[in-house]
């Protein structure tokens, strides 16, 4: 079963999904999920300079990842996630949704990172892991695997045993929005949690892989404050596009949503056309 914790909270939630307005709440923080980074004693950021001082104070990717996990910092998606995560899809009523902030995953000193723009409400609110139960990372996880950058072509809970290989995964948001559309104000504060995740891995990091315009804005904005030397103007988003800034490369890919995929505008051949590139820039193989 996807998204699940453990044996005896799979049997509780069979048990409250079958009661008329039962309600769950999001995962508690140390309470077992696979993966969770978090404990009772990470420190909740409740506002944009509290997500600033917290990102800034993170030492470890771990300790960052957890103080990620737990973020309250936008009241709109706060509510959102957690009622996506209550309600719950018919497909999904009988699991358990994390219906937290979706840290990044993958490796620690990655030659790639993916950047995308936020969690999907019934992928990565409900698994726990971005781009994971979802039919985007179905093509996007397919696609890796085919280039050696994942150990399995599948990913479809955090206990599935998927590996990343010399690459990490992030999102400018880290939380699921309303419409996959969150505000500029909540872009802004998330920020901090982002620009803080590509300077903890910025040694090693060879390749960014920019899936849609969102991630690709995001992702030129940080390299900008990091004081890299950005062209002027910024290169415009393109699937295919790439840009190289010392030895950075940074490479535009269509999203792999099911618009994208059902009309042909991506393919699973142009997802590997992208990977192929980042993966020899990288050195990965």
């Amino acid at each position: 079963m996807r998204g699940t914790v453990t044996d005896q909270e799979t049997a509780a939630g069979h048990s409250a999904a079958n009661q008329v307005g039962a309600k769950r709440h999001p995962v508690r923080p140390g309470s077992g999920w696979p993966g969770d980074p978090a404990t009772a004693a990470t420190p909740v950021a409740a506002d944009a300079d509290q997500v600033r001082a917290l990102a800034a104070s993170a030492g470890t990717l771990a300790e960052l990842a957890a103080r990620q996990s737990v973020c309250r910092a936008c009241p709109r998606l706060v509510a959102w996630r957690e009622q996506v995560a209550d309600v719950r899809r018919r497909s999904f009523a009988d699991e358990q949704y994390w219906g937290r902030p979706v840290p990044g995953w993958g490796a620690d000193r990655p030659g790639i990172v993916i950047a995308g723009l936020a969690p999907a409400a019934h992928g990565g609110n409900r698994t726990g892991r971005i781009f994971t139960g979802d039919r985007s990372g179905d093509v996007l996880f397919a696609s890796l695997w085919r280039c050696g950058l994942a150990t399995q072509p599948t990913s479809v809970s955090a206990r599935d045993g998927q590996r990343l290989i010399g690459v990490r995964m992030l999102a400018a948001v880290r939380c699921a929005p309303p419409d996959n559309k969150p505000s500029n104000a909540e872009r802004d504060t998330c920020e901090p949690w982002f620009s803080a995740e590509l300077d903890l891995v910025r040694d090693g990091l060879l390749a960014i892989v920019c899936l849609g315009h969102f991630a690709w804005q995001a992702v030129w904005r940080e390299l900008a404050k990091s004081g890299r030397p950005v062209p002027r103007p910024r290169p415009a988003f393109g699937h295919g596009v790439d840009v190289t800034i010392g030895r950075l490369m940074v490479i535009g890919c269509y999203h792999p949503s099911q618009q994208n995929t059902f009309t042909g505008k991506v393919t699973g051949q142009m997802l590997d056309a992208v990977f192929a590139k980042a993966k020899d820039h990288a050195g990965l193989g």
